[in-house]
């Protein structure tokens, strides 16, 4: 597993799950069913540090996990975030 912080193109299905990557100028298609990852909603930040003893914080979709393979067969697990809407980052690659 790499550890990345770099800008990628992800295409999404209307539903919003990814269809289509484009890192280092290689496009690679997703070929398997993505995987939400979860985090912390934005909005539970400023209440972070009280505890109210039952269950856990809200969670909202962080990014995807899924995998992607490009026309010539190479094929990875990729990690995806959507920063604001518009960018998308790769925090982790799965070889």
């Amino acid at each position: 597993m790499s550890a990345l912080h770099e800008p990628v193109t992800v295409y999404t299905s209307a539903g919003g799950q990814p269809v289509r990557l484009v890192w280092r100028a290689r496009r690679f298609r997703v070929t398997d069913t993505p995987t939400t990852l979860v985090g912390t909603s934005e909005w539970w930040n400023s209440l972070a540090d009280h505890s109210y003893g039952v269950g856990h914080a809200p969670l909202d979709i962080a990014g995807w996990r899924f995998q992607a393979t490009s026309d010539d067969g190479e094929t990875h697990m990729f990690d995806v975030q959507n920063d604001d809407g518009q960018h998308w980052k790769l925090v982790r690659i799965f070889d």
